[in-house]
């Protein structure tokens, strides 16, 4: 009975300890934002050191000088595409207007090959023509 009522009394100190221990801390805390409220200043925090070995606000410096290089890398890539697709629309628009010149030319070609084609048929038509009518005055002169 007296080993009962031991463990019991370790049991119900341990209790009221971690009790106490949750005021204390509770207390600390509540300190600690009135003192953050009542002074102007930000308050002094512990500085952890990071699994590279330097402290938080290194890492903070850090992380935000890698986001900065990272932004600067994307937007020179980003004006090096843009530079790129305007250089490629202009040359583009160069090549559309060499090849509409070309058809233009091909055009006037083709309309001076149709006016000679004409020009041969009207020549052979009145060769024929001519032919024809030998031909007729020939048949004329044997009846």
């Amino acid at each position: 009975m007296m080993e009962s009522s031991s463990a019991e009394n370790d049991l119900q100190n341990s209790h009221e300890e971690g009790k106490l221990y949750a005021v204390d801390s509770l207390n600390n805390l509540n300190e600690q934002i009135l003192c953050a409220a009542r002074s102007p200043q930000p308050t002094v925090r512990e500085e952890h050191v990071d699994s590279d070995g330097c402290l938080a606000m290194q890492s903070g410096m850090r992380c935000q000088s890698w986001f900065f290089v990272t932004l600067i890398i994307t937007l020179i890539v980003s004006l090096a595409l843009v530079s790129f697709v305007i250089i490629l629309i202009v040359h583009t628009g160069d090549k559309m207007d060499e090849v509409s010149r070309k058809v233009v030319l091909e055009k006037k070609s083709i309309e001076d090959l149709k006016k000679l084609n004409d020009m041969i048929l009207q020549y052979l038509n009145q060769t024929e023509w001519m032919e024809n009518i030998g031909n007729f005055s020939a048949m004329q002169t044997r009846q």
